[in-house]
């Protein structure tokens, strides 16, 4: 075990103040703006730069700074076909989610649900989105921790805390856009921590081409795997489909991405987020990728998991950080800084939006005329409370294994068949909100069910089973990887349903949702097309609009799409949404919805001149 340099806890140091002196000033900055508002969506005035980095930083954490490298050192290098999924994710929210969650003036992703049905499935989805972004917040907590406990013998646990406590802190004191912008930041230290490895190691292992060849040599290249079986952890379609099914739940619907898009100031803004967005993906996924073949290419002749010098897969990246830079001070802080950037940032984000739900789904249902100082005051409460209680979750995350997998999982269980919820709600008019609430139960039991049963019937080593790695020069080799012989007396289901990928955790989850949805809505009467605002249903035949008008209203199931009313929003969007809000607040759920010239939406009235057709009709 090394120790750190004087000036690796200087830069190491330096992140955590800077972090923190972004959360002070953006709070007293925007000390005389104290609103809910400005304080969770940041008064929607975001540009598409800040919440673009954002958006990178939040959801590559330190899971892929750590993780994702150790995979390609294990598993080959067929994890650059996520390049696949991400370009699927980010042009799916966009162009589906987006426009709709945008234009409903929405705060909460899950008002959309009650919105769209009703209340009940509205609470049971954010129920399963607050417990779904705990246990992913725990996991991204634990990981560079971990980091940290390899390279520096700092304590464990203490650094946990260390991390939750900063992350509260600039949270709690300044909302969203002390979150965005200390994203931004973290961001560039997480690109800068790469670069160096990228760099470094590179030269260490004697250029790109022994790299390359290396790699080649040891099959870390044979990455076009089509081998369709769903039990093979990694293969061209377990990445390409399982991957987009499982980060479009975390894109797609999720509340901590949503909440940066609906922040910006327009519609574009927010596209162009997530379009840029996926440029820094890209970058951070190559990254990751080729700093693993670089890791291998360095330990091909000496393993440091297998031969015991490293207790877990996990520990990989930092040991080698802490071995080429040894004789370079201040990079290897560099690095562990850009290991807790990425927990930083996603952890704040987490923390922002659970407040955000927590607050528009329960707070203000049950109290509906809270005053804005007050609104303030309790969501900076929430904020505080949910810090603590992700980073007391991190103990869990240190029973879960290998960081990537663990995180996906997690993600695969809860978001696939929240995907599948939202999916019934925009895409099939005609389900009705018994549909998807029995949709919802059946995604999460069949994603949970394959899920725990892989926990406790890990899949057969056949399918899991690392690339060769090898101890031959090692100092002392005579510690080995012992793998646990398969037993004879595991269930039928452990063969195959425990043993698909998790990567399709989510799809089942989703598919499940879907088909539980549409089945139901048919035996319990279809959903009046009629009676459901235009603004709330994206049929995906809107996208192929060289579609007949004839093959588009049958897809629409009745809902009025040609009607003045989805033309009303977009020139008078400001009435629309201030009537959804009185909606919402009052628990109806909003039908037919017109502008009203008469319409005051600080009194939440109607004029007496207005136009008895012209109101808004609530259901």
């Amino acid at each position: 075990m090394k120790s750190f340099s004087a000036w690796d806890y200087v830069v190491f140091a330096a992140l955590f103040v800077i972090s923190s002196g972004i959360g002070v000033f953006f709070a007293i900055k925007e000390r005389k703006k104290a609103t809910s508002g400005e304080f969770l969506v940041g008064g929607r005035q975001m540009s598409f730069g800040p919440v673009a980095l954002s958006l990178t930083a939040s959801f590559m954490s330190a899971v892929t700074v750590l993780g994702s490298p150790a995979e390609v050192y294990r598993f080959g290098a067929s994890f650059i076909f996520f390049f696949i999924a991400y370009f699927f994710v980010v042009t799916f929210t966009s162009e589906l989610f987006i426009p709709v969650f945008y234009r409903s003036g929405i705060t909460s992703t899950y008002e959309y649900l009650q919105l769209r049905f009703n209340k009940p499935v509205r609470m049971a989805a954010t129920v399963i989105y607050i417990v779904q972004t705990i246990l992913y917040t725990g996991v991204v907590v634990y990981a560079p921790a971990l980091a940290l406990n390899q390279v520096t013998g700092f304590d464990l646990w203490g650094s946990v805390f260390a991390t939750g406590i900063v992350c509260t802190f600039y949270c709690t004191l300044g909302g969203l856009k002390a979150v965005v912008w200390t994203d931004a930041f973290q961001m560039v230290v997480m690109v800068a921590g790469f670069l160096t490895v990228l760099i470094q190691g590179t030269a260490q292992a004697g250029g790109f081409y022994n790299v390359w060849e290396r790699a080649k040599n040891g099959s870390r290249l044979h990455i076009f795997d089509f081998d369709v079986d769903p039990l093979r952890r990694h293969t061209f379609w377990t990445i390409s489909v399982g991957g987009t099914f499982t980060w479009l739940g975390i894109y797609g619907v999720n509340q901590s991405t949503i909440q940066r898009c609906i922040s910006c100031k327009t519609e574009k803004q927010a596209k162009l987020a997530l379009y840029f967005n996926l440029l820094g993906l890209w970058i951070i996924l190559f990254c990751s990728v080729f700093s693993g073949l670089i890791m291998y290419s360095y330990f091909k002749d000496c393993d440091p998991w297998t031969s015991g010098i490293i207790s877990a897969p996990d520990q990989l990246m930092p040991y080698f950080v802490m071995e080429i830079f040894e004789m370079m001070p201040g990079l290897p802080g560099l690095f562990v800084a850009s290991a807790f950037s990425g927990t930083l940032s996603t952890v704040a984000a987490s923390i922002n939006a659970l407040a955000t739900v927590t607050f528009e789904d329960f707070v203000k249902s049950c109290f509906p005329h809270l005053s804005e100082k007050m609104s303030t005051w309790i969501s900076k409460g929430l904020c505080l409370l949910f810090g603590i209680m992700c980073t007391s979750m991190a103990v869990l995350a240190s029973l879960m294994g290998g960081v990537v997998q663990a995180a996906l999982s997690i993600h695969g269980m809860c978001g696939g068949p929240m995907l599948g919820l939202f999916s019934l709600g925009l895409i099939f008019p005609f389900v009705n909100w018994k549909g998807a609430l029995g949709g919802l139960i059946t995604g999460i039991t069949l994603s949970f069910w394959v899920g725990i049963g892989a926990f406790i019937y890990p899949a057969p080593d056949s399918k899991t089973l690392p690339l060769p790695l090898s101890t031959d020069q090692c100092v002392q080799s005579n510690m080995t990887m012992t793998i646990p012989p398969e037993t004879s007396n595991r269930p039928v289901l452990a063969e195959t349903w425990y043993s698909l990928s998790y990567l399709y955790f989510s799809t089942m989850g989703c598919l499940g949702c879907i088909a539980a949805g549409i089945i139901i809505s048919f035996i319990t009467g279809l959903q009046n097309g009629k009676d459901i605002n235009p603004l709330l249903i994206r049929p995906i035949c809107n996208i192929f609009c060289f579609w007949s008008k004839k093959c588009k209203t049958l897809c629409w199931c009745g809902v009025q799409h040609d009607s003045e009313t989805e033309q009303d929003y977009l020139e008078n969007g400001s009435a629309w949404k201030q009537g959804a809000e009185y909606a919402l607040q009052n628990g109806l759920r909003q039908g037919t919805l017109t502008h009203d010239p008469g319409f005051d939406p600080k009194n939440k009235s109607y004029s007496n001149m207005a136009p008895e057709s012209q109101k808004i009709t609530y259901l």
